[in-house]
């Protein structure tokens, strides 16, 4: 047999899928994670879902990894001590950014503290002009100086940003030079090799939090490489990146900025491929694990794909799937804050303690606790009776959390679920509504430990009427590292007017991409038949300050006339109006380069009808206020529902790895590929 695996590390639980290509079945495993050294839980992960399915490490033919250690220690500030060097009189930029606030009306908000503190942002006189020309030459001397400083201070990493760096890269190449040199054990983050694109503040923010993770990643890197290794495991191993591909660990260990977003982006990857077969190729995936809650949105089973971001208040250009955010999760902690009011999240018991019914001393109650006492989740254990659950603990946290409120246990413990319900309601809005896109219209893909189990109230909250869960939905993560391949991007900034003039601008800038991803190929060993490219242009009117991303097919007979149309329709659909008298300018030209790898492949299974008696392993009583309050409620065993069967609401739908929630009023029917496909009543 020829495994392929698949691994998600979260906050709270490390995902492992297992996938055989010779038979096509698949395995699933869940460990909870070990924050300290994540390493050491995915190793645990896999020695555990090999030995389960009787395969050993050795037999292992794929290895996809999906991570948060760059995202958490950008969150909890734990990166490198790292130094700059950048042209004389810019070293605050760093510090002074747009001079806007993160919240224009809070006058009490923090900026998020600066990476690089000011003694460590070292200046050296170089300027380049925006044509690329040299007003002053680099003063190398002054490079050496300033590296042997930021030696002597005890930096780790070392990010070189000059500004028109992204014009012409000559100056920081040597700099980086005399870095290699004088301090060849530091982390070297150099703009125009991390972000070689216009705006010099969020350029110099990328390459600064490049470094700030470099380290961390490098470390984390090779300690998990080692316990791979000492496993037995032989395949080459992939980590996911925030575009939603795969790259190798090595390119991850020098560029972990585009692995910030890393695990919610594999869950986008395999929701898109489920829905493909189960035809709904318009979704918006939502991903509800123990910390957080990630929301995207796909129109013709095409994920957004935004060149920049601010992640946890840092400003990235780096691709990223276009995912949103909240601090909900199962373990987000409910509160009464100093209004009185109920509050949920964006605090997380995480996975050590955990919630309050994990009997680890924990007595802030959180939206596990409030699933456990409404009876939605099984009371005694989880994980399919590996986990043993407190649901007493959990109603005496409750308990105190109602008397502070003034209501009744199962009041409270509704309310903290319409609370969380709402929050993540409000992240939906934000990438359908907001952007020109009705929620409606949309298919809503229920994954992670605790999607399925709020999916069907998100959906009424939203008024969309179908809901698909995954066969697997805690693991959706790991599988999308399944059903992903290499890729990389390739950008380059290019001020000119979309006119006839801008056809050899674009031919030359486009030429430039291709010649690096061929490189890219080459160096990947990429067969030929194998490669894909994909080209964009960023586009805007002359004068705006944000660009629309605009595709470009290397076949297009006129490129002139085909941007024009495609930027006239994309702005309509986000801004509402098009401007057309006005000049166009484009502005940045990328290169999607990805490598087509071999994928977990599913089969059908054949129908067995709709009664889904045999499924049937109990009751138990299930406060609903769709149906007025406590309910005997039947329970269905996930891995015996057959395609066809279909299961009226209400009604729960347990397995190992996640739980469903079915409401009064709405019906589950399995289709072929054991997808649980929700419905509600016309």
């Amino acid at each position: 047999m020829a495994w392929r695996i698949g691994v998600d590390s979260g906050g709270t639980f490390t995902d492992v899928c297992l996938f055989d290509d010779e038979t096509g079945s698949i395995a699933v495993w869940k460990v909870p994670s070990t924050p300290s050294d994540p390493s050491q839980g995915i190793a645990d992960g896999v020695a555990q879902g090999v030995e389960r399915v009787g395969a050993t490490p050795a037999g292992v033919g794929y290895f996809g990894h999906g991570t948060t250690v760059a995202t958490n220690a950008l969150i909890q500030h734990r990166g490198a001590r790292t130094g700059l060097v950048t042209t004389d009189g810019f070293r605050d930029l760093l510090e002074i950014g747009r001079q806007k606030r993160p919240d224009l009306y809070d006058i009490q908000v923090d900026k998020p503290p600066t990476l690089v503190s000011r003694d460590l942002r070292l200046e050296v006189p170089e300027r380049v002009r925006h044509d690329g020309s040299v007003e002053v030459p680099l003063d190398r001397d002054a490079v050496r100086s300033a590296v042997r400083a930021l030696r002597d201070a005890g930096v780790e990493a070392v990010a070189v940003c000059f500004l028109y760096g992204f014009v012409s890269e000559a100056h920081e190449a040597q700099a980086a030079l005399i870095l290699a040199e004088e301090f060849p054990d530091a982390f070297a983050s150099v703009s125009h090799q991390v972000a070689p694109e216009f705006r010099e503040f969020e350029r110099l923010s990328t390459a600064v939090v490049n470094a700030y993770l470099g380290p961390v990643m490098q470390r984390y890197i090779r300690r998990l490489a080692g316990r791979l290794a000492d496993l037995g495991l032989r395949a080459a191993p992939h980590l996911t990146q925030s575009n939603g591909g795969v790259i190798s660990f090595e390119q991850a260990a020098n560029l972990p900025v585009r692995t910030v977003l890393s695990g919610p982006s594999t869950g986008v990857v395999g929701a898109r491929e489920v829905s493909r077969l189960a035809g709904f190729p318009d979704i918006i995936t939502f991903d509800m694990g123990g910390t957080s809650t990630d929301v995207a949105l796909l129109s013709g089973g095409v994920c957004r794909l935004s060149s920049e971001a601010t992640v946890h208040g840092y400003p990235i250009k780096a691709p990223m799937l276009d995912i949103h955010t909240v601090g909900a999760g199962g373990g987000s902690i409910a509160y009464v804050d100093s209004g009185g009011l109920l509050k949920v999240g964006p605090r997380s018991a995480g996975a050590d303690p955990g919630p309050v019914c994990y009997g680890r001393g924990t007595t802030e109650p959180t939206v596990t606790d409030a699933n456990v006492v409404l009876g939605a989740l099984n009371p005694d254990f989880l994980l399919g009776g590996r986990m043993a659950v407190r649901r007493d603990l959990a109603l005496t946290a409750i308990g105190d959390l109602a008397r502070m409120l003034g209501l009744g246990e199962m009041e409270t413990a509704q309310g903290i679920i319409s609370v969380v319900t709402a929050n993540m309601a409000r992240a939906i809005r934000v990438i359908s509504v907001q952007r020109g896109y009705d929620p409606r219209d949309y298919t809503l893909v229920a994954f992670g430990g605790a999607g399925p189990l709020h999916a069907a109230r998100l959906a009424a909250e939203l008024e969309i009427g179908r809901v698909l869960v995954p066969v697997s939905p805690g693991i959706l993560c790991a599988m999308g590292l399944l059903l992903t391949d290499l890729r990389t991007d390739f950008a380059l900034t290019r001020l000119t007017l979309l006119d006839k003039a801008a056809e050899p601008v674009l031919a030359e800038a486009f030429a430039t991409l291709e010649r690096r991803a061929q490189a890219w190929f080459e160096a990947e060993g990429v067969k030929p038949e194998d490669r894909r490219v994909m080209r964009t242009v960023d586009v805007r009117y002359a004068g705006q300050n944000y660009e629309l991303p605009i595709p470009l097919p290397a076949d297009t007979a006129d490129p002139v006339a085909a941007l024009a149309d495609g930027f006239a329709a994309a702005h309509q659909r986000q801004y509402g109006f098009t401007a057309d008298d006005e000049p166009v300018q484009l502005v940045t030209f990328r290169v999607e380069a990805s490598a087509i790898v071999p994928k977990a492949r599913f089969t059908p299974s054949a129908e067995a009808g709709p009664d889904p008696a045999a499924a049937l392993i109990g009751y138990r009583s299930v406060w609903l206020p769709e149906a007025g309050g406590a309910v005997e409620t039947p329970i269905y065993d996930r891995t015996r529902l057959r395609p066809g069967n279909c299961v009226p609401g209400p009604a729960i739908v347990e397995q190992m790895d996640a739980t469903t929630v079915i409401l009064p009023g709405w019906t589950a029917r399995v289709e072929p590929y054991l997808n649980l496909i929700l419905e509600a009543a016309p």
